[in-house]
């Protein structure tokens, strides 16, 4: 785990942010004690075909709307 000071941590911060993608354990510290972790944030991305099956449509999917016929009122 590598501990940094805030007032240096304002100036290598790309280098710290970097060193926490690549996995390393950076704290960052102040004056009055404080610690911050940095870490990576990691979002998963949708996975095509994921959710088949999930959706059903009806037999009267495209069968017309009561009050949409076509000629209208």
């Amino acid at each position: 785990m590598r501990r940094v000071p805030l007032d240096e941590a304002k100036h290598r911060l790309s280098e710290l942010i970097e060193a926490a993608a690549c996995g390393e354990d950076i704290v960052i510290t102040r004056d009055d004690g404080a610690s911050f972790r940095l870490v990576p944030v990691v979002e998963p991305h949708p996975v095509f075909g994921s959710a088949r099956g999930l959706i059903e449509m009806g037999d009267d999917f495209d069968a017309p709307l009561e009050g949409f016929e076509p000629g209208g009122p």
